[in-house]
């Protein structure tokens, strides 16, 4: 059994007690919005390209404590050490021992995008064999395949990847659409993201799945066109990079591009419209797919 401490702390302590906490002998930490499930509640996600925001202005600071740890010394420790006058006020509650990998597992079944592909947990056993099974496990890159973007693509990608395709995934998080488009039967694919981290859980899944994908780092030149491009980003960096996507379509090529939400696609169709014309594909769940394509003939705009 385990001992949780809950906290109350303003935004500039924050910081400071949970690595006081974690000093005086806590397990793990987290810091959550206190005032979350309110209308004072304040979302933390931004997007690529703009500063993050700092924390909430009312944090709720969780330690977790084995069952035997002297709570009375540890928190009066760890509160002077971040600076308070005294212990904050501060919750406990026991947590029963749990097989956490096994409780983890239970939380994602193999997800089917159409009836020929499925994402596949790999403690799972596949639902189809005679399907598409891409094999992915949650893990620090965005996309297993649950979100309604990454579902939105990855149908979209069933229907746009030609046999001897070339394949741009811009934004490629885990790689499961560079994953997909190669066992669609894509003969060359690229990956591209901001993140080192993701192109290494891209990597290492191309590998576990046993297909080949490009990756490289968005700092780097870009050139090359392809006959699919597809990214999976957000609003606001769709927007920007409108001119260097646009310019990756080969004539006769398609695009899509999503984790736009039913209220933005006339500003990103309005970023885009210079370039390549595009529109609303499809929609789930309040997110929406756009898409558009070249021009065989090379006329389109550039």
């Amino acid at each position: 059994m385990w001992i949780s401490v809950t906290l109350q702390a303003e935004a500039n302590k924050a910081d400071a007690l949970s690595e006081a906490l974690m000093e005086a002998g806590a397990l793990s930490i987290s810091i959550e919005d206190a005032d979350a499930g309110t209308e004072a509640e304040k979302p933390q996600f931004g997007e690529p390209g703009h500063h993050p925001v700092g924390l909430w202005d009312h944090s709720r600071v969780i330690a977790l404590f084995s069952a035997d740890a002297d709570l009375t010394v540890a928190l009066a420790q760890a509160a002077a050490d971040a600076g308070f006058d005294a212990v904050p006020p501060f919750t406990l509650e026991e947590v029963a021992e749990q097989n956490w990998v096994q409780l983890t597992q239970s939380q994602f079944d193999p997800i089917r995008i159409t009836d020929q592909m499925w994402i596949v947990p790999s403690w799972h056993t596949a639902p189809n064999p005679d399907a598409i099974n891409i094999e992915l496990d949650p893990g620090m890159a965005f996309g297993t395949g649950s979100h309604p973007t990454t579902r939105l693509c990855l149908e979209w990608l069933c229907d746009a990847v030609a046999p001897g395709a070339s394949v741009l995934d811009y934004g490629c998080g885990s790689g499961i659409l560079g994953i997909a488009a190669a066992k669609l039967g894509a003969a060359d694919v690229l990956g591209i993201d901001i993140d080192d981290k993701a192109l290494e859980a891209a990597r290492d899944n191309a590998e576990r799945n046993a297909v080949t994908m490009r990756l490289q780092h968005s700092r780097d030149t870009l050139d090359a066109q392809f006959d699919v491009v597809v990214a999976n980003i957000l609003t606001n960096p769709l927007c920007v990079l409108a001119p260097l996507l646009s310019a990756r379509v080969a004539p006769g090529g398609r695009i899509a591009l999503s984790g736009v939400l039913d209220t933005q696609t006339d500003q990103v169709i309005a970023a885009y419209a210079p370039f390549i014309a595009l529109r609303v594909g499809a929609t789930h769940e309040g997110w929406a797919r756009l898409e558009g394509s070249r021009p065989a003939t090379g006329a389109g705009k550039d």
